[in-house]
């Protein structure tokens, strides 16, 4: 009997020129993500190195945890790219908006058009790993009503959905877009969560692809996408990305 290895490409041969990574966590101190701005150039010279020169960070806001303003995600974004031009990064772009848990402060935000997005009106938004909240499709509702489309952040990732898959299906209908984490396609979440993104690729379910780098470890863990199969497997959400490409803007 024959094993054969997968036929390994380096990451700068899976990400198309224009790729913007529209989910990660880069900015210095405010979530879970890069601790200072040492740690945010860090990773994003690594992404760099992947080919990834293309960025809309998207920082948690989330209740009394996360409580980030739009205002204090704008002053990080350009503490970062202040420190890029300093570092001699200057074909970096990098840009904001955040991922928005679905709870009642965010609804009060929508009510506020107080909202960050990740181009016109896009919003990447995310559930409580533990249950969707109770009026989860009340909120998608108002989402869209106020004229936006929700982007769920990591469907697979949701354990309480793998053995209902109908719930997918339901959440598509009712107009929500879906982005793929890539590390979901390692063993980063577990093998669940593998399976689901498997499966929902294999539906095309989904829209979009993200990153969602927190630390260097994400970033190591990244190079097991780069085989010929998974680059084939998410060739179209890679150039579907390329629709979030927005002019770099001066310092």
């Amino acid at each position: 009997m024959f094993f054969f290895k997968k036929k390994e490409i380096p990451l700068s041969e899976v990400f198309p020129e224009g790729f913007v990574d529209i989910h990660s966590h880069l900015l210095p101190g405010i979530d879970d993500g890069a601790k200072d701005l040492e740690h945010s150039i860090s990773l994003i010279s690594k992404m760099y190195s992947y080919g990834i020169k293309n960025f809309i960070t998207t920082p948690h806001v989330l209740g009394d945890v996360y409580p980030n303003s739009s205002e204090t995600i704008l002053n990080k974004l350009e503490e970062v790219r202040r420190e890029l031009l300093n570092k001699g990064f200057d074909d970096v772009c990098i840009n904001a908006a955040a991922e928005y848990m679905m709870d009642e402060k965010f609804v009060e935000r929508l009510k506020n058009d107080d909202i960050l997005t990740l181009k016109d009106n896009y919003i990447l938004v995310e559930m409580s790993y533990f249950n969707a909240p109770y009026n989860l499709y009340d909120i998608l509702f108002e989402i869209q009503l106020k004229g936006y489309k929700p982007v769920l952040a990591h469907p697979e990732r949701y354990n309480f959905y793998h053995n209902d898959f109908q719930n997918f299906y339901k959440l598509k209908k009712a107009g929500c877009l879906f982005q793929l984490n890539l590390l979901s396609l390692t063993e980063q979440y577990g093998k669940g969560v593998e399976k689901t993104a498997q499966k929902l690729l294999s539906e095309n379910m989904y829209d979009f692809v993200g990153t969602d780098t927190h630390h260097i470890n994400h970033l190591k863990l990244l190079q097991k996408i780069g085989t010929l199969k998974i680059k084939k497997q998410i060739e179209y959400l890679l150039e579907n990305n390329r629709k979030f490409t927005q002019k770099k803007e001066a310092i």
